[in-house]
C-alpha cells in the first residue's frame, strides 16, 4: 500500500475515533440503578448505587425524587421529597447525575410553588427557562458592598428604632401568636413603593394560615412582585428542609439581575425540627436537644447568602427576615441563640405587650439592629436619636406608677412623654406610615407637640400630623433621604405642623 494512502486511512480513522469520543457520555450510555432496602417516614435506605454523590438527586420508580444524604460503603441514606407510603422495599432507584435545582426568573412572580417548582396555585406549569441549584456558595467578601440603604417597612417602631438595611439579616422572634407573620406581611406590602421584589417561604405552616397570607397579599396587589414557596406541615420532612434553600436561589436570581429582594423564612424553627427528624431517622449522632451537631451550619450557610452586591456586579441586594418561634419567652434556647448569633439584629415580639393590645408588640428594649443608623435615612437621626432612651426610661418608671407611687413632676413628665411615644408606635396590621409621615410624627414627639394632647385624643392628633406630612414642600421632602435635617428644615416642619394642629382645634 502506498505510504500516502496509509497516512490518509490512519488520519481518517483518528478523526472518526475523535468524533465517537466527543459524542460518548457515560451517563447517557449506562444508567446506574439500585433498589430500596427499607423505607421509613421521610427517608429510604438504598443499595446498588456505588457511584452516587452527596446531595445528588435520585429518582424512584413512581417518579418521586430523593436526595442522597448518607453515603456509606454499601448503602445510601436518601431523604425523600415525596410521600413514603407509596414506596416499597425492592423498588428500583436510579441516579440522575445532578443536584436538586429550582426554576428561577420573572415567571415565578405572582406564583405559588413548592420547593421543586411544581405549581400549587392552579395556574398551570411554571414557564421558566432557567434553573439554579438550591445549594449555592455565599458571595465572597470582596463581592459585597456595605449595607447603607434602608428597607422601609412602614412600621415606625422598626424604621425608627431597629432599622433594616438592604442586604441585612434581621431576625423576627417571639412566642406563638404574637404577630411575627404580620410584620413580615407588612414589609412585603410596603415593598411595592420601595420597588423591592419579595419571596415568601413558608415552612411547615398550616395550609389555611398560608392561604390567608396569600389572600391578603393578592387583595393588596402584592402578588405582582412576590413569589410564594410553600412546604406545608404535612409534607415530607425533606421537602421542608430544602424549601428555604430553593427560595433563596429564586431570590438570588433577581439579586444578580441588579434588583433589591426581600426574602422571608416563616419559620426556621420548623426547618430545624424537620432537619432533626431527618437526622435522627438516618441515625446521625444527636447533640443538644437531640439536634445534630451541624444544625448551626445549615442556617449559617443559608443566611450568609443575604448580601448587598457591589455596583460592578449589578448592585442588587438580598435582605433576609428569618422568623423563629420561642417557647415561654425563652430567647436563650438553643435555636434562638444560634440564629441571634448568625443574624445582624433581632426584632423581639412580647406576648405581654400583645395581650395589652400594644401592637405591633415589639419589645424595644430587646430589639436591636447591629447595622443601626447606617441603614437608615439620615433625617431620622435628628428626630429618633433619643427616642429609644426616652422610651426605656418610661418603661422603667411605669412600673412604679402602676403601684400608685407618688411621682415628682420630672418623673411624671417622663411617664407622660413615654405614654405618647407608645401611642405613636401603635399601628394596626394594615397601617403603614410613609417616610414623610414618620419624620413628622417623630419630630412632633421630640419637640413636645403631643405632650398637651390627652391620650384619648392621640389617634386624632396623629392623623392630623400625617395628613399635614403629605403637604410638606417638596424641596424639604427631597432632603429626607440624602442629608440630616437642618435647623431651618426642622423649624419649617414644626411651623407647618403647629398650623395644622391649630386649624384642627379651631374646626373642632
Amino acid at each position: 500500500m502506498p505510504r500516502e494512502s496509509l497516512l490518509t486511512d490512519i488520519t481518517t480513522g483518528f478523526t472518526s475515533l475523535n468524533r465517537l469520543l466527543d459524542t460518548y457520555h457515560p451517563a447517557a450510555m449506562v444508567v446506574e440503578t439500585g433498589a430500596i432496602v427499607s423505607v421509613s417516614t421521610g427517608i429510604a435506605v438504598v443499595s446498588g448505587l456505588p457511584g452516587v454523590g452527596y446531595d445528588e438527586l435520585v429518582k424512584f420508580r413512581n417518579g418521586d425524587y430523593g436526595i442522597a444524604f448518607n453515603i456509606d460503603e454499601d448503602e445510601v441514606g436518601v431523604v425523600l421529597l415525596g410521600k413514603s407510603d407509596v414506596l416499597r422495599a425492592g423498588d428500583s432507584v436510579e441516579r440522575t447525575g445532578r443536584v436538586m435545582d429550582a426554576p428561577v426568573g420573572d415567571a415565578l412572580l405572582g406564583r405559588v410553588v413548592d420547593p421543586i417548582g411544581r405549581p400549587l396555585d392552579g395556574k398551570g406549569a411554571v414557564k421558566s427557562t432557567k434553573r439554579l441549584p438550591i445549594e449555592r456558595s455565599a458571595r465572597d467578601i470582596m463581592d459585597r458592598s456595605p449595607v447603607n440603604a434602608p428597607l422601609q417597612t412602614g412600621i415606625i417602631a422598626i424604621d425608627a428604632l431597629t432599622p433594616i438595611g438592604r442586604g441585612q439579616r434581621e431576625l423576627i422572634l417571639g412566642d406563638r401568636q404574637t404577630g411575627k407573620t404580620s410584620i413580615a406581611v407588612a414589609a412585603i406590602l410596603n415593598s411595592k413603593k420601595e420597588n423591592v421584589v419579595c419571596v415568601y417561604c413558608t415552612i411547615g405552616r398550616r395550609a389555611s394560615a398560608v392561604a390567608n397570607v396569600i389572600a391578603q397579599l393578592a387583595e393588596n396587589g402584592a402578588m405582582e412582585y412576590t413569589t410564594v414557596v410553600m412546604a406545608e406541615g404535612d409534607d415530607a420532612p425533606g421537602l421542608m428542609y430544602v424549601a428555604p434553600y430553593a427560595a433563596t436561589s429564586i431570590a438570588e436570581q433577581f439579586m444578580e439581575a441588579g434588583r433589591d429582594v426581600l426574602i422571608i423564612y416563616d419559620d426556621l424553627t420548623q426547618h430545624a425540627e424537620a432537619y432533626r427528624t431527618i437526622s435522627l431517622l438516618l441515625r446521625r449522632p444527636p447533640g443538644r436537644e437531640a439536634f445534630p451537631g451541624d444544625i448551626f451550619y445549615i442556617h449559617s450557610r443559608l443566611l450568609e447568602r443575604a448580601t448587598h452586591l457591589r455596583k460592578e456586579l449589578g448592585g442588587g441586594s438580598l435582605t433576609a427576615l428569618p422568623i423563629i418561634e420561642t417557647d415561654a419567652q425563652d430567647i436563650s434556647a438553643y435555636i434562638p441563640t444560634n440564629l441571634i448569633s448568625i443574624t445582624d439584629g433581632q426584632i423581639y415580639l412580647s406576648p405581654t405587650l400583645f395581650e395589652l393590645e400594644i401592637l405591633p408588640a415589639i419589645d424595644v428594649g430587646k430589639s436591636v439592629s447591629r447595622v443601626g443608623g447606617n441603614a437608615q435615612c439620615k433625617a431620622y437621626r435628628a428626630v429618633a436619636g433619643d427616642l429609644k432612651l426616652a422610651y426605656a426610661q418610661f418603661e422603667e418608671m411605669e412600673s412604679f406608677a402602676r403601684f400608685g407611687t407618688h411621682l415628682d413632676s420630672a418623673t411624671q413628665k417622663i411617664v407622660d412623654h413615654g405614654e405618647r411615644i407608645r401611642a405613636c408606635l401603635k399601628q394596626s396590621e394594615i397601617d403603614r406610615a410613609s417616610l414623610n409621615e414618620q419624620i413628622c410624627l417623630l419630630l412632633a414627639l421630640a419637640k413636645g407637640l403631643f405632650d398637651a394632647v390627652a391620650l384619648t385624643d392621640m389617634p386624632g392628633a396623629q392623623n392630623v400630623v400625617r395628613r399635614a406630612a403629605a403637604e410638606l414642600p417638596m424641596e424639604i421632602v427631597a432632603r429626607f433621604a440624602s442629608q440630616k435635617l437642618s435647623d431651618d428644615d426642622s423649624n419649617a416642619i414644626l411651623d407647618h405642623l403647629k398650623a395644622a394642629i391649630a386649624k384642627k382645634a379651631v374646626e373642632s
